[in-house]
């Protein structure tokens, strides 16, 4: 079903949303404002009954269903916010409800979707990942006379969403810009073609998560185009393809498309949170980080009004260490970087002189050989890329030899922690990085499905909270074993990527000492 933008408007001024959602603040960020010399209002849909604008669409979905339909009920996939949407809009409808959720989701999410639902929501875990419980959900759907709750590729969901431009449009009417985080699509499609019908002169700028651009994928290729592969990190706009129907809207209404590294995430928590003392998810902050990065990217911009809106606090509270970790380094803040320095005594002092008076964040050394040590830093930056370059210049200069990691995910995940040690010869040694369903017993289950053909040569697991779990492993593969290893990751289902010549991996942790690349 299309919609003409009369009809989107229409519905939008009518929909019943507020029979469960709130009118959400629009507050100004002041610091924020102050630090980039535009006014920056941010959209507070964490105020929702559910921390996200999710309730929205659902409800609006369900009021307009006919009595049989509801007497029916209704079916849901989602590991997140729609899931919690669609499960306190059926309580208040006194329908029932089945949530198809993985069996690796979170149990603070499970819990919150039975909180929300109360005796309404019947919760089925099923697989391990969104798509199975996806197929699971259209399976209960075809074979129980469930309606489908779609999260983003319908109408009415789409107009829910929409209502939050309704009141964007009241509460501040001058907004020059406005950033909308996009994973499937739902809220930019309802929002833009609200806006753009009457304020068609309002700048509209979609914001993606590198690690999952679809809708910049789709705009490239003209039509959506499913990704083949999405990051783990803002787990709340991991979508690999967009929406139908929110991509029609989105050609026709949005003008441009910009994307955001995860550290450009965590500096946006962290910036909002200075402002408003709440802690976005990290699919919550995107739209403040699309606003630095643009600003960023036009310094000339000064005295305009800038919008976004904090879509989601459904944060995993083991999210935050991570976060912390990484928004120093998303503000530019912090940079973190590989040196050589001679194997001697009062090296590592010269060395700290070269530097200044700039505070060290992370020294990380081991030694190497007797001729010179490999020391991985951090640095404490206050104006940004201009003053490491400047340093890294100064470094040359003094006969060190340096190269920048603040943009190597390896290294910013793994070997950061892992500085400290060699083999002695191990010229078979192949690296690899995998993501895994992560859930109680996962690790186990990991090594269990790797088998036992291949030793084992480095292992590091992370799990800074989300769903998947992150593992860097080294492997003795002989040559003449390279195929039949291939051939076996293939067979293993998970994601992974060759990391055997990332230059971190060969600076630190390899045994082919000497090796150095920029």
């Amino acid at each position: 079903m299309k919609l003409s933008a009369d009809d989107y408007l229409k519905r939008i001024l009518l929909s019943p949303v507020y029979d469960v959602a709130v009118n959400s603040d629009l507050q100004k960020l002041d610091k924020l404002s102050a630090a980039v010399g535009n006014e920056i209002w941010l959209k507070r849909e964490d105020q929702q009954p559910v921390k996200s604008f999710k309730l929205r669409g659902a409800y609006n979905k369900l009021s307009q269903l006919s009595d049989e339909q509801l007497k029916a009920g209704v079916v849901a996939s989602s590991a997140g916010n729609h899931a919690q949407g669609v499960a306190y809009s059926a309580k208040k409808k006194q329908i029932q409800a089945t949530i198809v959720m993985p069996a690796t989701a979170p149990d603070i999410k499970v819990d919150a979707v039975k909180s929300f639902g109360g005796e309404y929501a019947n919760v089925v875990l099923h697989g391990t990942s969104f798509d199975q419980a996806k197929e699971e959900a259209l399976r209960l759907s075809q074979e129980c006379g469930y309606t489908m709750v779609a999260p983003f590729d319908d109408p009415d969901v789409i107009v829910g969403q929409g209502t939050i431009a309704r009141e964007l449009l009241e509460q501040n009417p001058d907004l020059d810009t406005l950033f909308i985080a996009v994973g499937g699509g739902g809220l930019i499609a309802g929002i833009s073609v609200f806006l753009k019908h009457l304020k068609p002169e309002l700048k509209i700028i979609a914001v993606e998560s590198e690690e999952s651009a679809c809708l910049q994928a789709a705009m490239q290729a003209g039509k959506p185009v499913p990704l083949n592969h999405v990051g783990i990190f803002a787990d709340g706009v991991a979508v690999k393809i967009i929406g139908d129907e929110p991509f029609r809207l989105c050609q026709q209404y949005v003008d441009e498309v910009i994307t955001v590294s995860t550290d450009e995430i965590c500096a946006a928590i962290k910036d909002i949170f200075d402002d408003t003392r709440v802690i976005a998810e990290p699919a919550g902050a995107l739209s403040v980080a699309g606003i630095k990065k643009y600003l960023h990217a036009h310094p000339a911009v000064k005295n305009q009004k800038f919008g976004g809106i904090l879509c989601g606090a459904n944060i995993n509270f083991h999210t935050l260490r991570y976060v912390s970790e990484r928004c120093e380094l998303g503000e530019q803040k912090e940079a973190v970087f590989a040196a050589k320095i001679p194997e001697r005594k009062g090296a590592f002092r010269e060395f700290c002189e070269v530097l200044g008076g700039r505070a060290i964040t992370e020294f990380n050394y081991r030694y190497s050989t007797d001729r010179e040590a490999h020391i991985f830093v951090g640095i404490k930056l206050r104006e940004g890329q201009q003053e490491y370059d400047q340093l890294s210049e100064q470094l040359n200069n003094q006969g060190y030899q340096c190269f920048n990691l603040s943009d190597n995910e390896m290294a910013k995940l793994h070997v950061r922690y892992m500085v400290g040690g060699r083999p002695p010869s191990l010229s078979n040694e192949k690296l690899f990085s995998f993501e895994f369903p992560e859930h109680p017993g996962a690790l186990m289950k990991f090594l269990d499905t790797l088998g036992e053909n291949w030793n084992i040569t480095l292992f590091h697991y992370r799990n800074h909270g989300a769903a998947e779990g992150l593992v860097l492993a080294g492997f003795d593969i002989a040559d003449e074993q390279r195929a039949d290893f291939d051939q076996h990751l293939a067979k293993l289902g998970y994601i992974y990527e060759e990391q055997t010549h990332n230059p971190a991996y060969k600076f630190f942790l390899s045994d082919l000492n000497g090796v150095f690349e920029k």
